[in-house]
């Protein structure tokens, strides 16, 4: 019997380290717009930031950068439904 391994590419401790930097850029950044708000773009721009966080723990932490493309799919197709669930939810705020 042979077993196959799968070698993967992991990131090295500077890679994960620059990651968390930017992570914490990013948090930094939330909180000095949700003091702000400027004319009520703070919900949506939080949003985005919160979209990149999740990308970068996504693609580093979690490993999918290093994995074959059909569990990024996996994990995509999920997030495009929160996020159309997550608009509807806003428009029908926003009409009311």
């Amino acid at each position: 019997m042979t077993q196959e391994t799968r070698q993967t590419a992991p990131a090295d401790y500077g890679t994960y380290l620059i990651v968390w930097l930017v992570l914490m850029i990013l948090l930094a950044a939330t909180v000095v717009l949700a003091k702000i708000d400027p004319l009520h773009l703070a919900v949506v721009t939080s949003m985005s930031i919160a979209a990149l966080k999740v990308l970068l723990v996504l693609l580093f932490f979690m490993h999918l950068k290093y994995e074959k493309g059909y569990y990024g799919l996996m994990v995509f197709i999920p997030l495009v439904i929160l996020a159309i669930f997550i608009s509807l939810t806003f428009s029908d705020t926003y009409l009311r």
